[in-house]
């Protein structure tokens, strides 16, 4: 027997609400066909309504906080230490938020039912793939703004900040920071004034090594010679290295205010009726007094210079040399005598923790004294606005002479240029870095090698050195106009230059250039968190033997 007509619309009425609780108000129908189509649009409505109300609330979660972030400067706004580090934080607390609305997206997109599994409505595929296209825009969105926040922090990229955070809470302590500048402290120097008697004078004597261990030995005569109440003579370039090229000598004079050191030629002017050295007082006694050899008396006899015995005013061996104080210094070598001298200093090992303050130990209203010249400095610079822009790491990749030099040290520090390359990446990574400065002397079979894997996210990262002189290009032409191009020891001190001023630097373990380098980055204000040797923390996974 065939149900009534009107009976089975209202058992199929019945039907269809159960299937959904909540659609409780719906019009009565007339007729079967407007009820379904009219329930069909219904769940579509409560459908997009529950998937907007879940996907406008992951992403307008932190839009406050980005809002705040990129229309406010913030240093401006919170001048207080405390105050910024709090904004900082809050920075990274919005990180946090991107990242979990990252994830909460994903989990949206790979949902295939895209939060329909309770309702028996299923939507087309169109809606679909237009939902997944909107989902995977925001994402993408998602992703640029956590990059720009990552900017102003240590983290190079993503991977590096999900790694650290994974506490759902957030807490800990954060180290942000990517490659900042160091806070050298320079308000808190131990500093003594340089007030020379003008007819005192120290003879500053050089010999060990090359030019990066002479500005070494003269920083430390320097010292000495403030000690002393002298004045500095820096050595004449017919016996040492031509220094009026690569720094100048006005520029320290300048420094502190006073006549503190003068050259060869200045000295020899004042005493040209009888240059003599009155008291030639050793620091060093081994392995020979002085630390001067008869070739390098011969030579300075030959500027005319007389001088009498070198006399040790203790026992002190280069090899293994005791640290002394200011107080030892000025009892030893104190004098009445116009002219004095102490041979090498180089080994010395007088307050290393004063002297290797930011600025040194001497009181003085510049960065530092010792610096390279002012063509110098000109010319690094327009290198870098040529080639490398503000955003780059320095290698000072020693090699030559440097495997047996290393493989004498425990441990090692002669590394394998594969693995030379991974530590070079991970500086690069934290830095940010697009591009590297090469200084080195090794060859281009190594730095081919290197260059082939030094990659970083599929993408080689240049190693750049300075190029052969070509007149088309206008970033040396300072050099060029002065007679200074093809200098080897202004080519060095270049090198030092724009290696110190990057923003993270790579230096060879062992190395007096490296050394050379960081005390510039240190003066200037340059040096960063990410500075480091090469593979510090590391040994070679491979060493050879020795001979």
């Amino acid at each position: 027997m065939e149900r009534d007509s009107s009976a089975d619309d209202e058992e199929d009425r019945r039907n269809l609400i159960a299937q959904d609780e909540d659609v409780k108000h719906l019009p009565s129908p007339t007729r079967s066909a407007f009820r379904i189509d009219e329930l069909h649009s219904s769940i579509r409505r409560r459908f997009r309504l529950h998937f907007n109300k879940r996907y406008l609330l992951a992403i307008l979660l932190p839009l406050p906080i980005l809002v705040l972030y990129f229309s406010t400067d913030v240093r401006n706004l919170f001048p207080s230490d405390s105050r910024f580090d709090h904004l900082r934080e809050s920075e990274l607390r919005a990180l946090y938020l991107l990242r979990q609305q990252q994830l909460g997206l994903f989990s949206l997109l790979n949902n295939s039912q895209l939060g329909t599994e309770n309702l028996s409505f299923v939507p087309s595929t169109a809606l679909l793939e237009d939902l997944k296209s909107n989902v995977l825009k925001q994402i993408s969105l998602n992703k640029e703004i956590q990059q720009v926040l990552l900017s102003s922090h240590r983290y190079g990229n993503l991977s590096e900040f999900q790694s650290d955070f994974q506490d759902p809470n957030f807490g800990g302590s954060y180290g942000f920071g990517r490659c900042r500048e160091v806070d050298q402290k320079t308000n808190e120097r131990r500093t003594i004034e340089w007030k020379p008697k003008s007819n005192k004078y120290l003879f500053a004597i050089c010999v060990s090594g090359q030019m990066s261990n002479h500005l070494i030995c003269l920083e430390k005569h320097m010292f000495f010679a403030a000690l002393l109440n002298r004045v500095l003579v820096i050595p004449s370039s017919r016996v040492d290295y031509q220094y009026h090229r690569v720094f100048d000598i006005e520029h320290i004079n300048d420094c502190f205010g006073r006549k503190v050191v003068v050259s060869f030629e200045e000295f020899s002017e004042a005493k040209k009726t009888h240059m003599h050295i009155d008291r030639f007082i050793c620091y060093f006694s081994l392995p020979q007094p002085c630390y001067v050899d008869e070739e390098r008396i011969k030579r300075l006899k030959s500027l005319g210079i007389s001088m009498g015995k070198p006399e040790p005013a203790w026992f002190e061996d280069i090899k293994k040399p005791n640290k002394r104080t200011a107080q030892e210094v000025q009892s030893k070598f104190s004098s009445d005598d116009n002219v004095i001298a102490i041979g090498d200093i180089f080994f010395a090992d007088v307050e290393q923790d004063w002297v290797m303050q930011p600025g040194g130990p001497l009181a003085h209203k510049c960065k530092t004294p010792i610096e390279p010249s002012r063509l110098i400095m000109l010319t690094a610079q327009r290198f870098i606005q040529t080639f490398l822009g503000k955003n780059f790491v320095a290698l000072h990749f020693r090699r030559h002479g440097f495997l047996k030099f290393c493989n004498a040290k425990r441990p090692s520090c002669f590394f394998p240029i594969p693995q030379a390359a991974d530590c070079i990446t991970r500086v690069v990574e934290k830095s940010s870095a697009s591009v590297i400065y090469l200084s080195t002397d090794a060859a281009e079979s190594e730095t081919s090698l290197l260059q082939s894997l030094v990659v970083l996210n599929r993408k080689p990262v240049p190693l750049v050195k300075r190029p052969p002189r070509n007149s088309a290009e206008k970033w040396d032409a300072l050099l060029y106009r002065h007679g200074l191009e093809g200098d080897s020891l202004v080519e060095a001190m270049l090198d030092k230059t724009i290696c110190a001023m990057s923003s993270a630097f790579i230096g060879a373990p062992g190395s007096t250039f490296t050394e050379d380098i960081l005390r510039l980055r240190k003066d200037w204000g340059s040096a960063s968190t990410c500075d480091e040797y090469l593979c510090q923390g590391e040994v070679p996974n491979f060493i050879a033997g020795m001979e």
